[in-house]
């Protein structure tokens, strides 16, 4: 089942969608923002419940 999750941008600081999946475990990876095309380190931990925790991180933060 996806979870879809609102996220600022780190750079532009616009609301970005972004489509989680909760079954796929533990996720690092990137997505480009739709507003300003600029990489967006995503990491995703899901705990024992399912539960999502979500950190997004520009290039310079990772």
């Amino acid at each position: 089942m996806l979870d879809a999750r609102d996220v600022a941008c780190p750079y532009c600081g616009e609301t970005v969608t972004l489509m989680l999946d909760a079954s796929a475990g533990a996720q690092h990876y990137i997505e480009d923002c739709t507003v300003c095309c600029r990489p967006i380190t995503v990491v995703v931990d899901v705990d024992d419940a399912g539960g999502l925790a979500l950190s997004v991180y520009s290039q310079d933060e990772a």
